[in-house]
């Protein structure tokens, strides 16, 4: 083989795109079982958090609108660019619609080819759930066998499976304004083996918990806790609070105990915090993964974890559905960057694919 093919044949080669549909993606999760997918991208996301100093991060990037928002989530390290574009919509279920739809990208940095364009909207249930579960190994009781899960939707049997697999948690309290959607949750769960109680307020459904979960999806300045159903002990999981202008904690409770974020330049004005002054404490997650500051310091502290889903997660659950995808023999290619024998010769490419009809050639035939 002459060495301009070898080149060509390598040119080829690298500008061939993975693409996880969400069907495929769906399909290698059950292949894999979801529990350990999320047992999986949770792995994926410690090993990341502890080199936090290798990546080049910033707040995502969001367009708001009066019915919800639309971002992009970017993150990279010397190898690996990595973006997610998201929405959040609450009330997209009148369109049959998810709330949150999301896709995303990896791409080679020396190259700026990308590696992998993927379904996130599933993967992105996971690495949400896989995220809760790596900040309450970290900051919960070991002995926590009970929590609440306020907000039964989308998230809210991803949150389960978590916290069961990988706390080991055995009973779930429900409590949603929607009937139905808890009516979901409950069959669901019960299809899972795992245990739970429906309640008819908040109040009843985190008192006795351990654990408490809100992933409620208004775009609301909502007070779904407030300090006086907050119990010694209790660890506060904050999820459903990821814009300006929705929270879900009441501000007393963020004084209950130490908060912890995971980029705190993007939680503050997302999360949960940003009804606190600037000078807030708060502790970024990575620093107790890697030993640096202490989580919880007693079995009486009360710890929140302020979330609001960062582009590190999106990266670390990216890499993870492309390296299951491959041992699974299950990635499938597209053709997203054009492959040219001359790098400077755009237009010979479209003119080489023009088609039966010829267009190109047609159009500069007419302006002759």
């Amino acid at each position: 083989m002459s060495n301009h093919r070898k080149l060509k044949k390598e040119a080829v080669r690298r500008v061939s795109t993975q693409f996880l549909s969400a069907e495929r993606a769906a399909e290698v999760i059950n292949r894999k079982g979801v529990a350990e997918c999320i047992a999986g991208v949770a792995a994926y996301i410690e090993e990341d958090f502890r080199r936090w100093n290798d990546f080049d991060k910033c707040a995502r990037l969001a367009n708001h609108s009066d019915v919800g928002v639309i971002e992009l989530m970017p993150v990279a390290d010397a190898t690996t660019y990595a973006f997610k574009y998201v929405n959040g919509h609450p009330g997209n279920h009148r369109y049959n619609l998810p709330t949150v739809m999301a896709f995303g990208v990896l791409a080679d940095v020396a190259t700026g080819v990308p590696v992998l364009v993927s379904e996130l909207t599933i993967t992105t249930a996971i690495r949400t759930a896989a995220m809760s579960a790596v900040a309450a190994r970290a900051l919960a009781r070991p002995d926590s066998k009970t929590m609440a899960l306020i907000g039964n939707g989308a998230q809210s049997e991803f949150q389960a499976l978590a916290f069961h697999h990988l706390l080991g948690v055995e009973t779930f309290h429900l409590f949603d304004i929607d009937a139905a959607a808890t009516d979901k949750l409950v069959a669901n769960l019960d299809r899972l083996g795992l245990q739970s109680k429906r309640f008819g307020d908040t109040r009843s459904a985190v008192k006795g918990c351990d654990i408490v979960t809100t992933v409620t999806a208004d775009k609301t300045n909502a007070t779904i806790l407030t300090p006086e159903m907050i119990e010694p002990g209790m660890h506060i999981n904050g999820v459903g609070g990821d814009c300006p202008g929705k929270t879900e904690l009441h501000a007393g409770v963020l004084r209950k105990g130490p908060v912890f974020c995971e980029f705190e330049p993007q939680s503050r004005i997302e999360g949960d915090m940003q009804q606190m002054p600037a000078d807030f404490p708060v502790t970024e997650l990575w620093q107790v993964l890697t030993g640096r500051v202490v989580g919880r310091s007693s079995a009486d502290q009360v710890t929140i974890y302020d979330s609001v889903g960062f582009a590190l997660e999106d990266y670390s659950a990216l890499r993870y559905m492309r390296d299951v995808a491959a041992e699974l023999k299950m990635t499938e290619t597209i053709s997203l960057i054009p492959t040219l024998a001359d790098p400077k010769n755009l237009f010979g490419f479209v003119a080489e694919n023009r088609g039966a009809q010829g267009p190109v050639l047609a159009a500069v035939a007419a302006a002759a």
